[in-house]
């Protein structure tokens, strides 16, 4: 009996079907899935480090605006040096508010005055922007001016002097600005997320202080087109009177 045997090769390729390299070569195989999965591992960390980065830059975005504030509440008493008085009144006068601090602003919360005329309001620094505003709770009316570096302290500093305020009580001595109504502001959204968010649906208005405007030293007052705040963001008592021009 004869017997008849067929190379694979040729019957493979008589029935019409290649025969796959990882099949002729096994080393072929070995070394394409490990790539292919090294491909697939890169790819993957890649779009796992974009969402991440994403997530770091939102969250330093939502801490900045809404981070917690710390809320502080001080208390001053002061003598009035313009009355020309040497000798020191038997009471002094006391100003009370409450500060929120962070890193970026800090919000003052002025309350009525208790024996003596004035104003409730709101006072928020913005020191990013370098702005103030004032909100007279009375009109609902907010009036913007450029920050006051040298009376308002930075935040840092703020904490400290209300540190102190919590735990003693503090003399100090008063002193006077006088800011002036110039202009209409009709979109407050270029002013920053704090002063948008306080005064928005608000009349509100830019100022200057009358010492800057030509003609400052002659000063026009009537009391029906002023009001007065007492308030403290360093060692001393700042009266900010806001009039019309």
């Amino acid at each position: 009996m004869v017997k008849i045997a067929f190379n694979s090769a040729l019957a493979q390729k008589a029935l019409g079907k290649e025969v796959p390299a990882a099949v002729k070569d096994p080393e072929l195989a070995s070394d394409s899935a490990p790539t292919d999965g090294f491909g697939r591992l890169i790819l993957y960390l890649l779009g796992i480090s974009f969402i991440l980065t994403g997530l770091i830059v939102g969250g330093a975005c939502l801490y900045r605006y809404f981070t917690p504030k710390r809320l502080y509440h001080g208390a001053m008493q002061f003598t009035d040096v313009s009355t020309g008085s040497e000798s020191q009144p038997y009471y002094l006068p006391r100003v009370e508010e409450e500060v929120e601090i962070s890193d970026s602003m800090a919000v003052v919360s002025v309350p009525p005055p208790r024996f003596r005329p004035g104003d409730p309001a709101y006072i928020l620094h913005d020191f990013n922007r370098k702005l103030t505003v004032y909100l007279d709770l009375t009109l609902r009316t907010c009036f913007v001016i450029p920050l006051n570096t040298s009376v308002v302290l930075p935040p840092q500093d703020l904490i400290d002097l209300f540190s102190q305020l919590m735990s003693d009580s503090y003399r100090s001595y008063l002193v006077r600005e006088d800011l002036v109504v110039t202009e209409r502001i009709e979109d407050v959204k270029p002013l920053g997320f704090y002063i948008h968010r306080l005064c928005d649906g608000k009349e509100t208005y830019r100022m200057q202080r009358r010492s800057n405007l030509p003609g400052g030293n002659i000063q026009k007052r009537s009391a029906d087109d002023c009001f007065t705040i007492r308030h403290f963001e360093n060692k001393f008592v700042t009266e900010t009177r806001i009039c019309k021009a």
